[in-house]
């Protein structure tokens, strides 16, 4: 028997709980969680406790105890932590958002009123340092975007594949009542807002669609053009009532967002996020191809439905994400991870891993989805105006 995949978490928060999760769940590769480090000693003792792993005091001593790294700290520090890995000769798992422009140390920064140009630049440029140290190691980058792998998005990638259809028009959302992080609200830590934090979910999987669109069709993937976008501050406003349903008290990000996208192919994607809408997690995208109409509706799901009268009587049971209230009708999810596509993700990363190929969310998918991302906030400056998205 091959020796196991040694898995170290870099983080202890709530991404680092999901991932350690489903890892767990993979089966056919043995795989190992070498441990766990964080920079508070407190956090990473208490999930090393809960999750009976390994702490590490740091990532150095991490990466040796490691095959592959997964990284689920602060957006800020994944450059840093995913070059240092690979030149290390580790495989690296990368939450989103893969990278992107956090301040450059500069006092007083405040990314909802810096120039957009020079974030897209950097952007773009920390991509190609991670993907030169992948190149330069030899080793794998695992782009962790779970919605490419949710059943509802697969199986339309075999509907676009096996029927030859165009994709026409995509429209997508991801909106919820606020972050778990901490870290959520202050560009220097997350590299934006609602744009970053939730639209690159919809944004990854229309992108990830028409890349298999294309290279079913003509062995070569169909990617963004240009984008034309939005982004509004709606908590901040002066007029905004809290009645304290939706976080706010966000530093200098936006909590609303919308992408216009047209694609090389000049077909086109509207995807829209916010921090605005309750009653959980709004997880959708809907494909209007040439052939076909398919609705991918990931969150809230129809497969079970249920009715308490009291609140306090659902208090040990999960229902779903972002829920405010447990009473009334609601709509449990049976297993929230596999319709969101998690454990998919880890069986296919420690898959690619042991065969040498690339993941299906891989370091080009990260790479446009940034460069997507920061070209509409340099639209969002520009008032909406279209931009031509860096290839």
């Amino acid at each position: 028997m091959a020796d196991p995949i040694r898995v170290g978490i870099a983080g202890a928060g709530f991404a680092a709980r999901f991932h350690l999760h489903n890892l767990r769940r993979v089966y056919g590769v043995p795989i190992v969680v070498a441990g766990v480090t964080s920079r508070s000693p407190q956090t990473r003792e208490a999930f090393a406790r809960e999750n009976s792993v390994a702490a590490f005091d740091s990532f150095e001593a991490l990466c040796d105890a490691a095959d592959v790294l997964d990284l689920c700290s602060p957006p800020s520090t994944h450059e840093t932590l995913a070059v240092e890995a690979l030149r290390r000769g580790k495989h690296i798992i990368v939450e989103k958002p893969f990278t992107g422009f956090f301040g450059a140390g500069a006092e007083g920064f405040r990314g909802n009123s810096s120039p957009k140009e020079p974030m897209l630049r950097h952007a773009i440029e920390s991509c190609r340092r991670i993907v030169e140290a992948a190149h330069a190691s030899g080793k794998t980058i695992c782009y962790a975007e779970n919605w490419v792998y949710a059943p509802a998005i697969q199986k339309e990638r075999e509907i676009v594949t096996k029927s030859g259809a165009q994709i026409l028009w995509m429209m997508g959302n991801q909106s919820h009542s606020g972050s778990h992080s901490p870290y959520y609200g202050q560009w220097r830590f997350s590299g934006g807002g609602s744009l970053v934090g939730k639209g690159c979910h919809p944004l990854s999987a229309a992108l990830y669609l028409k890349r298999a669109e294309g290279s079913a069709r003509n062995g070569s993937p169909i990617r963004p053009a240009t984008v034309s976008a939005r982004t509004h501050e709606i908590t901040r406003l002066p007029q905004y009532r809290d009645e304290g349903h939706l976080r706010r008290g966000y530093q200098d990000i936006e909590d609303y967002g919308q992408m216009h996208v047209t694609f090389s192919d000049g077909t086109i994607a509207d995807i829209f996020s916010s921090e605005l809408v309750m009653g959980g997690v709004s997880n959708w995208l809907e494909v209007m191809g040439n052939n076909h109409r398919t609705r991918c509706q990931l969150n809230p799901i129809d497969a079970l439905t249920t009715f308490n009268p009291k609140d306090d009587a659902f208090r040990e049971v999960y229902v779903t994400e972002k829920i405010e209230t447990k009473q009334g009708w609601s709509h449990p999810a049976p297993d929230e991870a596999w319709q969101h596509g998690y454990p998919q993700e880890f069986q296919d990363f420690m898959e690619s891993i042991v065969a040498g190929r690339e993941p299906m969310a891989g370091a080009e998918l990260a790479r446009d989805t940034m460069a997507t991302i920061y070209s509409a906030y340099v639209s969002a400056e520009r008032g909406g105006a279209e931009t031509e998205i860096p290839s």
